[in-house]
């Protein structure tokens, strides 16, 4: 008899083995990946090309965002609505996909009907519109939000954080404003789309295919746009600000970003780096909940975080606190810091951060499409989907000695980087 008044056993598996994806290189140069799903029924079909915004002008920084947004509001042979209705009925979607290192959509639809919906979906592709008054319309409403994100302290720190990280002069940095809209028309919004667009384009497949239907699919996807990435652009350099704060008199509350340059998901201390902010602000167990949160009551929430934005990765603590406690916030969040530095980690706080590293490392992998997203998070960094059995060999066996020797390298009286808005 199952006792219901005790929980679950925790388990931490001895290892687990993940399949890598079937690659094929279409004719066209494009390089498709395939995760074979059995029995479930549902397609996803992403198609990412080289990210484009870092080569245009600061001014034309929205021209990528809009470009793929507005591929579904018309064709030469159909209107916007008439393609919403097609695919509403298909029970099938599209949604544009967009960051500094990727751009392209995503194509989510049913086995039994993919082989409808692919052929309107290059038709976006290859004969998209751009009408004009649907793109006015995306204007304003981004105008509206732009305003409405500047007021927002949160919103405008992590602008400013960015800012302070590489400068206003620079892709990373820069400030979308209002008058990046006038550079917006659908003339360039074409242009864009035909000359710019699906640069070193790879296709990423899950399904249930047999091998007739895959390569039935991959003939059509022979159809889909593919263009050799242009010359690397040469980014211009880095203007760091460490200390930038703005005042907004009507706020009540202000909001923090503290953080620094960090390294790639490719480097060796990268998994140890992971545990380190986990133990500091990764989870809602960790130190920063415990202090400013839990024992003091100055925030809501407080949380630090590893990111990526094109080429280049940060690490950044992000809250918001009543004015008043601004500054107490901050140099708890140093003291934190520095504590983790110097004084080991008790055993007790290890396993509870290690028990919750492994459930969530393995929770990333319970549907179907998961294991595709996590090789495609890999396989950007140059990696395959070894990296998360290396992971969780490591997460079994960390100690404390991993944790300091991560604090002495990457944050042990090192200069951050602090912005605060309110």
């Amino acid at each position: 008899m199952l006792d219901r008044s005790q929980p679950p056993k925790f388990i931490i598996p001895e290892d687990f083995s993940l399949t890598q994806p079937e690659q094929f290189d279409l004719s066209s140069g494009a390089k498709v990946f395939f995760i074979q799903t059995p029995a479930v029924e549902a397609v996803k079909i992403e198609f990412l090309g080289k990210g484009t915004r870092a080569s245009l002008p600061l001014n034309q920084s929205l021209i990528p965002s809009f470009t793929l947004q507005l591929l579904p509001e018309g064709t030469n042979r159909k209107s916007g609505t008439e393609i919403a209705h097609f695919f509403d009925f298909h029970a099938s979607e599209i949604q544009p996909i967009i960051s500094f290192s990727n751009e392209g959509i995503s194509l989510i639809s049913t086995k039994k009907h993919v082989f409808e919906i692919l052929p309107v979906a290059l038709e976006l592709v290859h004969e998209a519109v751009f009408p004009e008054e649907i793109l006015q319309k995306r204007k304003s409403q981004r105008k509206l939000a732009i305003q409405l994100e500047r007021e927002k302290t949160s919103s405008r720190a992590s602008q400013l954080f960015r800012k302070a990280l590489f400068g206003e002069m620079h892709p990373y940095g820069v400030e979308i404003g209002e008058s990046m809209l006038e550079e917006i028309s659908s003339e360039r919004l074409l242009q864009h789309s035909q000359n710019q667009l699906w640069q070193n384009l790879e296709i990423f497949i899950s399904g249930n295919f047999s091998a007739q239907e895959l390569s039935k699919l991959l003939q059509g996807l022979e159809k889909f746009p593919f263009r050799t990435a242009l010359e690397q652009t040469l980014l211009p350099e880095i203007s760091s600000e460490n200390f930038i704060h703005e005042k907004k008199a009507e706020s009540v509350q202000s909001s923090i970003r503290i953080g620094d340059f960090s390294i790639p998901k490719n480097h060796p201390d990268f998994i140890p780096l992971v545990v380190f902010n986990s133990i500091l602000g990764g989870y809602f167990g960790s130190r920063l909940i415990k202090n400013i949160r839990e024992d003091k009551g100055h925030t809501y929430g407080i949380y630090s975080s590893l990111a990526q934005i094109g080429d280049l990765n940060y690490w950044v603590i992000s809250a918001d606190v009543e004015k008043k406690y601004l500054q107490t916030v901050k140099d708890e969040i140093k003291k934190e810091i520095q504590t983790l530095c110097d004084e080991p980690v008790p055993s007790d706080e290890l396993e509870l951060v290690r028990n919750y590293l492994l459930g969530q490392m393995l929770s990333q992998f319970s549907n179907s499409f998961d294991l595709m997203d996590r090789f495609r998070a890999v396989h950007h960094a140059g990696l395959t989907l070894d990296f998360y059995q290396q992971k969780l060999k490591f997460l079994k066996q960390f100690n404390q000695g991993h944790i300091l020797e991560i604090g002495e390298k990457y944050f042990k009286n090192k200069e951050i980087f602090e912005v605060s808005v309110g």
